[in-house]
């Protein structure tokens, strides 16, 4: 039987705390996370409280990486918290009347934070009242006066009663008098307070005995009961008909806060039916008022008006029981009590006030929406509706937003992402409102930094850049500045410029200082070695990881007028034999020059020199030698030397020239010969015509092939963007140009372009097609000299 009940007594035990494991649960999601526990007052230094790690779930193993902390709203040591095993407990002395005085409820607020996320818990201890206050009287003896046998029993008289520091039961009363024949004490229950009053049973005899001695005690009602006692006593007066009476007992008057001195709270009156001294009446405070009653309020003694006197404030006391004693004048006064008890209004005369705790910051730009920022708490002394407070934020826009964690506790949390480069820093402020009538707010600014974090690369203002630089250039030239954006601060802004190193022989001719951004030629630039230099400068900043940009410089080297014309006959040839008679116009030979230069500084130009005379001249551009009139036997057997000079059109003009010698002979004297140039008109006529029909052909040719290789251009061009280097072999590059005299296309197969990685050099073919009469370009009111656009295949 006993192992029955022992098992029926555990299961009880487990269904008990199975229940109380849920009311937890329950209690911990209705109240947003918070933790509730009691420990009763005056508890010892290291009782145990609760296991809160475990309670809020966290690991007792990282409280302290996290930063675990507790914050105390009034900021006391009470509690403290074990950090190696996560329990809290009693750390000083509690005592609940010094912590909560009167109030119904006493607790401990604290803020449990923690960081790595930050995450913040709200734990309330309760302080339970334990017996531990006696009660107390204000006075050790009280003394009446009472008249003789005129005071009718049932007559009462109010008694200061005791109070008990304690609360609830513990603070509960009830008195016992001394055994007497003549008095009782009497409790009334009253909404307020439980009014004490000592009750006359019969009638007073003073010549029998003149003064009473009584013993009155106050008992508590805790478990271990405590008592004090005051001393009553009580002088038998002779002599009185009639004591003033009030028309009620008790008065009870509301009264609105901060009522200014001066505010009539109520008129008292009371009636004596006595006749001349005997029926004047003194009104005057009970000697039970407390003193600081009578700094608030103040009674006129004739006229029996309570006025304010002083500061009415709801937020101090509320409510006011006052004493009043109706005294006649008489050679032994009678006295009427009554009681008045006044109700203060609440007025919303406190603004809310908001504080900042917990301000993380700078915030970081990628930091996630929902990062807490900062704790806000608000509060407001008044109650009710004045008490009852609306939190906001300003401006909306922002991408912030306050959260409520508990009653009048809030959150400043992240809700939109976050970018530095748009809005380095938040200007908030956190605005409260009551609910009175008017309602009163106030504000808090708070200042939000963004820091940055490395998200931009380094930008340039255009995707590429042309650049030209003329050939034969100083060694260390500086040719060009690139320069990249970014719109990071810090090391995250700071950018340098660099080359591939593996881009040889590239590498040989340009390179980049890496702050500034200059590009310079390490060599002097040979156009009739390379036209082209096409590279990627890259920009990198300096941050974590570092990020990187880069642009494609395009470097057209400009042709100078350095090279020559030369002539491609030998020197040493034989002279050319003309057979006489000829016609006017028959072409004796062709002179061949060519020159290293492009464009205008290859375009070549044939003339006689000053000191040849004759019947010659020269074609200005096709260096076709022929005679200028109609050549006579008689002429026969004469020698000349013709020199002929050949100019390009560079600026200024470089020349070379060529000596042809003729011989003129007879029809008679006609010798055969292997000469290279033709010598007589009859077959002058045939190589003039088959050279016309080449020259047509190539023309042509070069035109259809122009416009060929601007499309493989083109499309050349458009791919070069997406890589680091390219390379272009021997090929043809064409340069068009166009000048005051026409325009011509040039294309010259020797021509490297290095992008990257240089070509093989080819063997020269240079062709030339000449139109006459397009107009030149104009810009800034001056005639430009040249204006080209070449083109690579």
């Amino acid at each position: 039987m006993f192992e029955f009940g022992m098992v029926v007594w555990t299961a009880d035990c487990v269904m008990k705390r199975l229940l109380q494991l849920v009311l937890f649960h329950t209690a911990w999601e209705m109240g947003s996370g918070q933790l509730h526990y009691s420990v009763p007052e005056e508890s010892q230094h290291g009782t145990f409280v609760g296991r809160i790690a475990q309670d809020l779930g966290l690991e007792v193993s990282e409280l302290v990486p996290r930063m675990f902390r507790m914050i105390s709203k009034d900021h006391k040591d009470y509690l403290e918290v074990n950090v190696q095993n996560g329990i809290l407990f009693v750390n000083s002395r509690i005592d609940r009347e010094e912590l909560c005085a009167k109030s119904s409820v006493c607790a401990i607020h604290l803020e449990v934070i923690v960081d790595k996320p930050l995450r913040i818990f709200h734990v309330e201890v309760e302080i339970r009242d334990i017996n531990d206050n006696a009660p107390i009287f204000s006075a050790s003896e009280q003394i009446l006066s009472i008249a003789e046998f005129i005071t009718p029993p049932g007559t009462q008289f109010p008694l200061e009663g005791a109070s008990d520091s304690d609360i609830g039961t513990n603070a509960q009363l009830t008195y016992k008098l001394s055994s007497n024949e003549y008095f009782t004490a009497e409790q009334k229950t009253d909404e307020h307070n439980k009014p004490l009053a000592l009750v006359l049973k019969k009638p007073l005899d003073r010549e029998t005995t003149s003064v009473h001695r009584l013993l009155l005690t106050a008992t508590d009602g805790g478990q271990r009961q405590l008592t004090g006692t005051v001393q009553l006593v009580i002088n038998v007066l002779d002599a009185n008909d009639n004591p003033p009476v009030f028309n009620q007992s008790v008065y009870r008057v509301k009264l609105l806060e901060n009522a200014s001195a001066g505010t009539l709270v109520i008129a008292l009156n009371a009636t004596d039916l006595d006749e001349g001294i005997n029926k004047d009446i003194f009104y005057s405070f009970s000697n039970h008022v407390p003193p600081n009653f009578r700094k608030v309020f103040s009674i006129n003694s004739n006229t029996g008006e309570v006025t304010v006197n002083g500061n009415v404030d709801f937020e101090d006391i509320n409510i006011f029981d006052l004493q009043i004693v109706a005294e006649d004048k008489g050679n032994l006064p009678l006295s009427g009590h009554c009681q008045v008890v006044i109700e203060v209004l609440d007025v919303n005369d406190n603004a809310p006030e908001v504080s900042v705790s917990s301000l993380s910051v700078p915030v970081p730009e990628d930091a996630p929406p929902g990062t807490v920022v900062a704790l806000i708490s608000v509060s407001d002394r008044d109650s009710g509706a004045n008490g009852k407070i609306n939190c906001s934020l300003w401006p909306p826009k922002f991408p912030f937003k306050l959260t409520s964690t508990f009653k009048n506790y809030y959150s400043l949390v992240l809700s939109e992402p976050l970018d530095r480069e748009q809005v380095a820093e938040y200007g908030l402020i956190v605005r409260v409102q009551d609910q009175g009538d008017p309602p009163l707010s106030a504000s808090s600014s708070l200042l939000v930094p963004i820091s940055d974090v490395n998200d931009n690369t380094p930008t340039f203002a255009q995707p590429s850049y042309t650049v030209f630089v003329r050939e034969n250039n100083p060694p260390g030239a500086h040719i060009f500045t690139v320069s990249a954006s970014d719109p990071d601060v810090a090391e995250n802004a700071l950018v340098s410029y660099w080359l591939d190193e593996k881009l040889w022989p590239l590498s040989s001719y340009i390179s980049v200082h890496s702050e500034s951004g200059k590009l310079y030629a390490l060599q002097p630039l040979d156009y009739e070695e390379v036209k082209l230099l096409e590279f990627q400068v890259r920009a990198k900043d300096a941050g974590l990881p570092s990020l990187c940009g880069n642009v494609t410089v395009q470097v057209f080297v400009v042709d100078e007028n350095d090279n020559a014309p030369v002539v491609s006959q030998p020197v040493e040839e034989p002279p050319a034999l003309l057979v006489i008679p000829a016609p006017s116009g028959h072409m004796l030979g062709k002179i061949r020059a060519l020159d290293a230069d492009s464009g205008y500084n290859a375009w070549l130009r044939y003339e006689l020199h000053e000191s040849n005379s004759g019947p010659w001249r020269v074609g200005l551009y096709s260096g076709e030698i022929s005679t200028t009139r109609i050549l006579d036997e008689v002429e026969g057997g004469s020698s000349q030397n013709l020199l002929v000079v050949v100019k390009d059109h560079g600026k200024p003009p470089l020349s070379a020239t060529a000596t042809l010698s003729v011989s003129l002979v007879a029809n008679t004297q006609a010798i055969k010969s292997d000469a290279r140039l033709p010598r007589t008109a009859g077959n002058a006529k045939p190589l003039a015509d088959t050279a016309n029909l080449y020259l047509i052909i190539a023309i042509c040719s070069v035109s259809s092939l122009f416009l060929l290789v601007i499309l493989v251009y083109v499309a050349l061009r458009c791919q070069s963007q997406a890589k680091e280097a390219m390379v272009y072999g021997p090929g043809t590059a064409t340069l068009v140009c166009a000048s005051e005299v026409g325009s011509w296309s040039y294309s010259n197969r020797h021509s490297h372009i290095l992008a990257g990685v240089s070509g093989e050099a080819g063997g020269k073919s240079d062709l030339m097609v000449f139109s006459p009469n397009i107009p030149a370009c104009a810009e800034n009111g001056k005639q430009q000299d040249l204006l080209c656009t070449t083109v690579s295949n």
